[in-house]
C-alpha cells in the first residue's frame, strides 16, 4: 500500500500550478535555445566542410572536363584562374581555403591571412617580380598546386601552374617522350613568350627540380629565383636516377611502388615508371588529407623514363648565375630528409627552408607553411652576389 500511495499527492492550489506552469516554460525555453544553438553550430560545420570540399570538386571536376573536351590535341591553359573561377570572368571574394586535414594545427603550419606574409613596407609591386611559375613532380600534373594557386593569388601574386608534356591533361603519351627537352617544352613555351624585362620565381617539386634546372640553363635572365621543393637539385653531368640511388631506407618503399612499362617490347629499356597506387598514400601522402590523396590516385600518370636517364649540362653562366633556396620536408618517404640534405651540402643553395610535419607533397600536407616560405623567399631583395658553379 505504502508503494501505491506514494504515487499520488495533494492537488495543487491555482496559486502553485501557476508556479509550476511557469517554471516549466522557463524550461522548454532553454531546452529550444540549446536545440537551435546546436543547430547552428552544425549549420556552420556543414558550410566549412562544404566549402573545404569545394576546392577538392573543382580541380577534379576540371580535369574531367579538360580531359573530355581535349579531343586527343594537347592544349595550353592558364591553370591559375580557371581553378578558382571556372567559366567566371570576375573574381570572387572569399575567405582562405583550408586543409581538409583532420590533423591538429601545428605552429609550423600556422592560420595567417596571406597578405600579413608581406612586411607592411615591401609592396608586391615593390618585388623583383610577383610572378610565380610551379612546376610538379614526376606523375603528377598542375592539378595538384591548387591550394598553391589559391593562397597565392589570395595575396596578389600572379600564378602559372603547368602541366609538362604526358602530364595532367596534356593528352601526349608518355611512352613517347624521348628527352627531357622535349617533356618540358610546355615550360620553356612559357618562358619564351615573356617579354625581355620580364622575370619569375620558378618552384619544381620532385623531378620537378631536374626540369627547373634545365630552364635555369636555357633562360636565366627570365628567372628572379629558383625554388627547389622536396626535389632533385642536380649538379653538372647527373641524371635524376643517379641522385635517387644515393637513398637509403624509404627507398625500398619507392622500388616496391614502381611499375616499369615497356611500350617498345620487354627487349628494350623502359619507356614509363607507373606508380602502385595502393602505395600511393605511404609513399607520397603519408601526412596528406585523405580527400587529397583521392583526387591524386584518379589523376597521376605514368612518368616518362627517357628524361629521369638524361644528365644535364648546366654552367656557371647560366645556371649559376639563378638564386637558388631549397625546402625540405621532414616526414618524406620519396626523397628522403638525409637525401634531400647531402644535395643541399654537397650543391649550397642561397637558403634552406624546413617544412616541419610535412610529406613529399606540401602542398596538400602543409598548404600554408609551404605558401609562407614562397611569400618569403619573393621578399627577399635582389642583391650583387657571386655567381655559384654547378660543380661546387
Amino acid at each position: 500500500m505504502g508503494g501505491i500511495m506514494s504515487c499520488f499527492h495533494e492537488p495543487d492550489s491555482p496559486k502553485g500550478l501557476a508556479a509550476r506552469r511557469k517554471k516549466r516554460g522557463a524550461q522548454q525555453d532553454a531546452t529550444i535555445t540549446a536545440v537551435v544553438g546546436s543547430s547552428k553550430r552544425w549549420e556552420k560545420g556543414r558550410s566549412v566542410r562544404a566549402a573545404e570540399e569545394s576546392l577538392i570538386q573543382e580541380a577534379a571536376a576540371l580535369l574531367l572536363l579538360q580531359q573530355q573536351s581535349n579531343g586527343g590535341t594537347a592544349i595550353s591553359f592558364d591553370r591559375s584562374t580557371s581553378l578558382r573561377y571556372p567559366g567566371m570572368g570576375v573574381k570572387k571574394q572569399q575567405g582562405l581555403p583550408r586543409s581538409s586535414s583532420s590533423r591538429a594545427r601545428s605552429l609550423t603550419d600556422p592560420v595567417v591571412a596571406p597578405q600579413q606574409l608581406l612586411n607592411q613596407e615591401t609592396k608586391i609591386d615593390d618585388l623583383e617580380t610577383n610572378h610565380f611559375v610551379l612546376v610538379h613532380g614526376g606523375g603528377f600534373g598542375a592539378w595538384c598546386w591548387y591550394k598553391t594557386i589559391a593562397l597565392l593569388q589570395d595575396a596578389g601574386f600572379k600564378v602559372n601552374a603547368i602541366d609538362l608534356t604526358g602530364s595532367g591533361i596534356n593528352s601526349f603519351d608518355t611512352n613517347n617522350i624521348t628527352s627531357l627537352s622535349q617533356y618540358v617544352k610546355p615550360l620553356t613555351n612559357l618562358l619564351e613568350k615573356l617579354g625581355d624585362t620580364d622575370k619569375v620565381i620558378l618552384v619544381g617539386h620532385d623531378f620537378g627540380g631536374a626540369c627547373i634546372s634545365y630552364a635555369m640553363e636555357a633562360f636565366p635572365a627570365k628567372i628572379s629565383k629558383a625554388v627547389f621543393l622536396a626535389a632533385a637539385m642536380l649538379k653538372d653531368g647527373q641524371n635524376t636516377l643517379h641522385i635517387f640511388s644515393q637513398q637509403e631506407g624509404g627507398s625500398d618503399l619507392m622500388r616496391q611502388a614502381q611499375i616499369f612499362l615497356y611500350a617498345n617490347g620487354k627487349d628494350q629499356s623502359p619507356t614509363a615508371i607507373e606508380l602502385d597506387k595502393s602505395l600511393l598514400k605511404d609513399l607520397l601522402f603519408n601526412q596528406s588529407p585523405d580527400k587529397d590523396v583521392a583526387l591524386a590516385s584518379v589523376s597521376m600518370r605514368p612518368i616518362p623514363f627517357a628524361p629521369v636517364l638524361q644528365k644535364l649540362e648546366l654552367t656557371c653562366s647560366n645556371y649559376g648565375s639563378v638564386r637558388r633556396f631549397y625546402i625540405e620536408t621532414t616526414e618524406d618517404n620519396a626523397i628522403s630528409l638525409p637525401l634531400q640534405q647531402i644535395m643541399c651540402e654537397s650543391h649550397p643553395p642561397e637558403k634552406t627552408f624546413r617544412l616541419k610535419g610535412s610529406d613529399h607533397s606540401p602542398f596538400f600536407s602543409k598548404p600554408q607553411a609551404l605558401h609562407k616560405f614562397l611569400v618569403e623567399i619573393a621578399k627577399i631583395p635582389t642583391a650583387s652576389r657571386q655567381q655559384t658553379s654547378p660543380d661546387e
